[in-house]
């Protein structure tokens, strides 16, 4: 009896203590509760204690005071990080709850990992999974249960904005926050060849619990991007619709005629899978639908990251192989493009599983509203269009550089692998440059930024003196596209847009006009070229001609009492 006792007790302790015995708080409710931050780090803390296949590690602290986490998966158990490339493994960066009030991959990758773990799913040995738990985590912290109105579940869950209330997946280049210092800073660590951020959807209603954003194949380009549209996607649909799990491209539209298809969307380098693929990193933003219930979507998360696991393991050779082959191209490679459109003469065809929509009076408003009918479900093969092509492209220069003085451009370029060089010596050197024309400003804030758009350029060759220090960056490195992509004013999301260089928007000196009056007809007298420039002018614009203010300020910004600086990104292209 006291034998019996005894291994009673054992089996119990083992089994409150042992992760393979555990179940997470989303078990624990039957799929109506996703787990907070603490129990969700505490769960981990278990795994890796009673698994020599799981380790914790802990990277640089989030504006939440908290660091981020990161837990690392290796079926040999081996945690060399340096070693698991030139070991020709797949390696998998698995990124969760940037926005935490859409929970369903912080859920479903804690029960995958214990079932790695415990072997209920067999681990290939040539995958390594490296998963941050929760990267938003003062939006985690920051819990409540009405901020997802559109949301089927979970009962609580957290909230968009982090800790600086900045949305996450708008920061990853401009990096406002120590959320994205500490990503970028894992990201170039871990250099995965494939990368997951988990997300629900907004927007329109269909039959689908899983839809998938897909780093754009054409961004990507060479043989790795030909390769994720001809092969690994296809592979991925086939799997996931095997385990019940039909997908189907994220739906990029609430309303209209489903007949006439969708435009993928178009990730920027702002969103996370845009920012990865600088790097030519194959990026999935997996969407589970709003309005399926909280355990449905959480399976399909799960599901998705273990087909990712099983497709990866098949074609690892490929995946790595031709990986390496675009990013050595990116070395060579001479036009680059700076932004993208749609190519409307070509498109892909998905099987979608929808709703017929149809009209109804609201019974707020009493006006018609739309509504999907959900007795009447369809499935028809839709276009997809899923092609983009340059809509603004440029010849890198042999060279760039920054003076030092911009901290904040220096800092972020290093952050994510950018060779430079520092002079060492005061320098005269032969470059181009650009001088702003024009732009506009955003009229309201966006993400802590009023952005500059609509820029118009001309550009300019001098000799312009460089100290020493100031910095040198060759265009013959793996990081060429981040170079280009934030460096070069017309791109998407250059620094320029961001903001960083708006310091040179506005004059620091300027002129008195009873004074200039006086240096003005001097410099005339000495200078008639540009007394017949402003004769002419006056001439032909009659504004002007009547405009004592316009002409003063023409005969300025035409000497050399103009600052040089003024209108110029301090951005020099040695050619």
């Amino acid at each position: 009896m006291q034998k019996f006792f005894l291994f009673y007790l054992f089996v119990l302790i083992t089994s409150i203590s042992f992760p393979q015995n555990s179940i997470t708080p989303f078990e624990k409710s039957n799929g109506k509760q996703t787990t907070t931050y603490f129990e969700c780090i505490n769960f981990y803390q278990s795994l890796a204690k009673n698994f020599s296949t799981i380790k914790i590690l802990t990277a640089d602290t989030t504006d939440s005071g908290y660091p981020l986490h990161l837990i690392l998966f290796s079926a040999d158990k081996n945690f060399n990080i340096d070693a698991w490339h030139k070991q020709h493994k797949v390696v998998i960066l698995i990124n969760n709850g940037i926005h935490p009030g859409e929970p369903d991959g912080i859920d479903a990758s804690m029960m995958l990992l214990r079932d790695l773990a415990d072997g209920k799913i067999k681990a290939p040995e040539n995958i390594v999974l490296a998963v941050i738990p929760v990267y938003n985590i003062g939006g985690s912290l920051n819990r409540n249960n009405s901020s997802r109105v559109n949301q089927n579940g979970p009962e609580s869950y957290g909230f968009r904005g982090n800790a600086e209330n900045l949305d996450l997946n708008r920061d990853f280049i401009k990096a406002d926050s120590k959320n994205a210092f500490a990503f970028e800073k894992i990201f170039h660590l871990f250099n995965p060849d494939i990368f997951i951020d988990n997300h629900v959807s907004d927007g329109a209603d269909y039959q689908h619990t899983m839809t998938m954003l897909t780093t754009q194949h054409n961004k990507l380009e060479g043989e790795i991007g030909n390769f994720l549209h001809d092969v690994f996607e296809p592979a991925l649909y086939k799997n996931m619709k095997e385990k019940n799990f039909q997908m189907c491209p994220y739906v990029n539209f609430e309303e209209g005629d489903v007949s006439t298809g969708w435009d993928a969307f178009y990730d920027a380098p702002r969103y996370s899978t845009g920012y990865t693929a600088l790097f030519e990193t194959i990026g999935f933003m997996p969407e589970t639908h709003m309005l399926k219930p909280f355990a449905d979507r959480v399976k399909s998360a799960y599901a998705f990251e273990q087909t990712v696991i099983e497709e990866s393991a098949k074609l690892s050779n490929d995946i790595i192989e031709k990986r390496n082959a675009s990013i050595e191209a990116i070395k060579q490679q001479k036009e680059f493009p700076l932004s993208w459109k749609v190519d409307s003469s070509k498109n892909d065809v998905v099987d979608f599983k929808g709703y017929d929509t149809s009209m109804k009076i609201s019974d707020v408003t009493g006006l018609p509203r739309l509504y999907y009918d959900h007795s009447k479900p369809f499935e028809k093969q839709v276009k997809f269009y899923n092609t983009f092509v340059p809509s603004i492209s440029i010849q890198k220069p042999t060279a760039y550089i920054i003076q030092q003085g911009w901290h904040d451009v220096i800092r972020r370029l290093k952050l994510n692998g950018v060779i430079m060089q520092q002079l060492k010596h005061d320098t005269t050197i032969k470059v181009a440059y650009y001088m702003v024309d024009d732009y506009k400003s955003m009229n309201k804030a966006y993400e802590k930024h009023h952005r500059n758009y609509d820029i118009h350029l001309n550009t300019k060759i001098d000799s312009i003196h460089f100290l020493k220090g100031d910095y040198i960056i060759y265009t013959d490195q793996i990081a060429n596209r981040y170079i280009i992509e934030t460096l070069e004013p017309l791109s998407d999301d250059s620094f320029f847009s961001w903001n960083f260089f708006d310091a040179v928007l506005q004059r620091k000196e300027f002129y008195s006009d009873y004074r200039w009056e006086d240096v003005a007809a001097d410099f005339l007298q000495q200078h008639p070229y540009v007394r017949n420039q402003l004769e002419e002018k006056k001439k032909t614009d009659s504004a002007f001609a009547a405009s004592s203010e316009q002409q003063l300020y023409f005969v300025y910004t035409h000497s050399p009492y103009s600052e040089p600086v003024y209108m110029r990104i301090p951005v020099f292209r040695i050619e």
